[in-house]
């Protein structure tokens, strides 16, 4: 099963999220993980949960939940940290990816 890791931010000093975002990559992709889509948010539907203001988001794809789970504890991310809280707020929870029921013929 998939996991997807979505992280929200709200961006504090763009030279640091600069930084931040030309080392993370190499990161994700030591632990088989990829970067999806991240963007800028543009419209906030709906905030029940009152989440933290965030203006921008990221989605990565790992395997498996201990893919994920190993890059978000590794030392390789965890030598980031200082530079991410520099750049930013960040809210990062991971979804398990269920397979799409199958159409009946």
């Amino acid at each position: 099963m998939s996991v997807k890791v979505i992280g929200l931010m709200e961006l504090k000093d763009q030279e640091a999220f600069r930084q931040y975002r030309t080392q993370v990559g190499l990161t994700v992709e030591r632990y088989r993980g990829s970067i999806q889509s991240r963007g800028a948010v543009t419209e906030l539907f709906w905030n029940e949960l009152e989440c933290a203001p965030f203006s921008a988001f990221v989605e990565l794809n790992f395997p498996s939940s201990e893919d994920a789970h190993a890059w978000a504890h590794s030392p390789e991310y965890q030598d980031l940290v200082a530079i991410r809280n520099n750049a930013m707020q960040l809210t990062l929870f991971g979804i398990d990816i269920e397979a799409s029921p199958k159409k009946e013929a």
